[in-house]
């Protein structure tokens, strides 16, 4: 369906459906989930975004939280507020490339930006506006509201030596990357309902899953299930998590109440990025040290030939309509410029502070 297709009909719906209720000068909010409920991570966050935003307006916007499946399935959650069903979502802008695929370049894409330089593109590079005239024709004004931060390749019950061994291989990797492996004779594929990415990587549903990061790996026990963690995470090096505001509602807001609300997924993305580098910290230490997990490199050679893919798949993407180009111009363009910072900045730091020389002991 084309997207002005696609607005029309949503508008059609929004005008069944009743206003947000007002009592006393308080407006509640519906908000649908890409998330199961009390999922840490996301599930977190969302909820935390919507305590912000109810306090920081002394409750004249009260935000109500439907996790994924409550009100809506986790991937119609866009829809829902595109349409008016619900007044905003939290989830992963790469869950709806159906719509258009220039949406992938606001969540992750391979080899793509870092948390801290999808930030700067998002909002001193162009992003921002880019991002808000695309959501425009689904009726959605879209934030970032967290972002994972870096991570890992992957778990896998065979080694990787060559691109070779990727061929046949099960994996849930879901996105651009997945679709880059495809390319060695991968097989994208999803877990079956009930036992989870765990329970098929045990069973060989899968032989692979790229998992969510040491976080939340290990809770949801994936040492336990794969026998190799591999690094580096080169398909999401950090995966946005955003909210879009159905425009009709967002344009309903006043000035002060419209502030409030973009301070507040500013807020939930600086807090979200942090609890996952700190948590992360943390897991990957309890993983090698009390579940003697070892890590694995994916070797140059590898890393060269998935990059390659990876850019052609990237760029075919881009090439489905003008305005995904158009986006994919200035996203290529900002990482340019952010490879030729960071070779000199937060690389050179890196590599400087991984010397063997005594510190603080």
């Amino acid at each position: 369906m084309k997207r002005r297709q696609f607005l029309a009909a949503a508008g059609a719906s929004a005008l069944a459906m009743p206003a947000p209720a007002l009592a006393t000068g308080q407006r509640i909010l519906k908000m649908v989930t890409a998330w199961p409920k009390d999922a840490p991570g996301p599930g977190a966050a969302a909820g935390r975004l919507a305590k912000r935003i109810s306090a920081m307006t002394d409750g004249d916007l009260t935000i109500e939280v439907f996790a994924a499946g409550d009100m809506v399935p986790a991937l119609e959650t866009f829809g829902a507020v595109s349409g008016g069903v619900a007044d905003l979502y939290h989830g992963s802008e790469h869950y709806w490339p159906g719509k258009s695929r220039a949406f992938d370049f606001f969540a992750a894409v391979p080899f793509g930006l870092t948390a801290g330089e999808m930030n700067a593109w998002i909002h001193h590079g162009g992003g921002q506006g880019l991002w808000d005239e695309l959501a425009a024709d689904f009726n959605i004004k879209p934030f970032m509201a967290g972002n994972t931060g870096a991570r890992m390749g992957g778990w896998f019950n065979r080694e990787i030596n060559t691109v070779e061994d990727f061929k046949g291989l099960k994996i849930h990797m879901p996105g651009l990357g997945g679709e880059a492996l495809a390319r060695f004779g991968a097989e994208p594929a999803t877990p079956p309902a009930g036992g989870g990415i765990a329970g098929a990587l045990r069973s060989g549903a899968l032989d692979a899953a790229v998992g969510s990061g040491p976080w939340i790996d290990l809770a949801q026990g994936l040492h336990e299930a794969a026998k190799h963690y591999y690094y580096p995470g080169f398909h999401e090096p950090g995966r946005v998590m955003s909210s879009g505001v159905n425009l009709n509602v967002w344009n309903s807001l006043d000035d002060a109440q419209q502030q409030i609300v973009a301070a507040a997924m500013s807020a939930e993305t600086l807090v979200t990025t942090a609890e996952f580098d700190a948590r992360n910290a943390s897991a990957l230490e309890t993983l090698r040290t009390v579940h003697g997990v070892s890590l694995r490199k994916f070797h140059g050679p590898i890393l060269q030939a998935i990059g390659e893919a990876a850019g052609r798949v990237v760029a075919e993407a881009a090439a489905e309509d003008a305005f995904s180009k158009k986006v994919f111009e200035s996203f290529l363009g900002f990482r340019k410029k952010a490879m030729a910072w960071s070779k000199y900045a937060d690389q050179a730091f890196l590599d400087a502070r991984l010397l063997p020389f005594t510190y603080g002991e």
